[in-house]
């Protein structure tokens, strides 16, 4: 079975449901595809794949209706037509395409484990097994939180000099065709690249190390860093205090939740020695070297595979 998002930013795009034991339950803006074919001349995956082609998303998309939000219906979804190759053709296409899709499933899984494992090294040595030489430190004093900036204040001057915009929306769910853009002539330390971290004060609070192209950082999300200690101490410690800083935006939410600069000085965190640091250097930075890896893999087969999904089906 297919999912097909009907409405809004998503409008067109495909998903499988996964081939296990669970039960899904989807809202009224996603349609349900369930494919009957004759395998003697159709191949399910291949029709998949076709509903992932642009070709068929711009035709979802090119024939929907509505002003505020956009929609399609049933009817429209299925009167697509297509030349169809014979079905060894087909499966061959739907071989390639899915082995990316498999890849890049694999390194997502891998980087939950590494994630995973990382954190639990993490609360066993600084929270669990905390030495009485080490400092005690906030949140604050360990990292530099830089807020950014109000982007429509800096709209782009030409469609050269222009960087997508990174919000709240983009960190949870990545860009998309309505995603804001801003002018790239600003301040270096708001624009965002690769491997820093962002962490979301507002609205829907969540720290994540951003793997994505350049972007400008929005308002309402910081980009944390430290000129003394390194990313993984920095990261962990701010990952340890989310579900706090939840429940502090939870307890005094009017129209959208957040957190103050002060709830990062209340934030306390143990500090070891520059020597200890080190050390766990060695434990750390290459787990989250692999991390990076990986997602620069994904980034990569994601590329690839959807430039051979153009030339293929358009």
């Amino acid at each position: 079975m297919t999912d097909l998002s009907k409405e809004g930013d998503t409008l067109g795009f495909s998903a499988k449901i996964p081939n296990d034991d669970f039960t899904y339950l989807h809202n009224q803006r996603i349609g349900l595809v369930k494919f009957i074919c004759n395998p003697d001349n159709i191949c399910k995956d291949f029709i998949y794949w076709l509903m992932r082609s642009r070709n068929y998303q711009q035709f979802i998309v090119g024939a929907a209706t509505g002003t505020s939000v956009r929609h399609t219906s049933p009817t429209l979804i299925k009167s697509f037509t297509f030349n169809i190759p014979p079905l060894k053709t087909q499966e061959k296409i739907a071989q390639i395409l899915s082995s990316f899709d498999d890849k890049i499933d694999l390194l997502h899984k891998q980087n939950k484990t590494l994630e995973t494992l990382a954190q639990t090294l993490f609360r066993h040595h600084f929270i669990e097994n905390v030495k009485e030489s080490w400092e005690e430190k906030a949140l604050s004093e360990i990292a530099d939180f830089l807020n950014g900036l109000a982007c429509q204040k800096f709209p782009p001057k030409d469609d050269i000099n222009k960087l997508p915009v990174l919000k709240i929306k983009e960190l949870k769910e990545g860009f998309s065709t309505s995603s804001d853009w801003a002018s790239s002539d600003i301040n270096s330390e708001y624009i965002i690249k690769s491997a820093d971290v962002i962490f979301a004060w507002s609205a829907s609070l969540m720290v994540k190390i951003y793997y994505g192209k350049k972007c400008v950082l929005n308002q309402h999300l910081f980009r944390v860093s430290s000129k003394l200690y390194p990313k993984w101490f920095y990261y962990f410690w701010c990952v340890y205090h989310l579900q706090e800083f939840i429940s502090i935006a939870s307890a005094h939410a009017t129209t959208m939740g957040h957190i103050k600069r002060q709830d990062l000085d209340n934030a306390m965190c143990a500090v070891p020695d520059s020597k200890t640091l080190k050390e766990f250097d060695c434990v750390f930075v290459p787990l989250f070297s692999k991390l990076e890896n990986n997602a620069k893999e994904i980034q990569n087969l994601e590329s690839l595979r959807d430039i051979i999904l153009k030339k293929i089906l358009g």
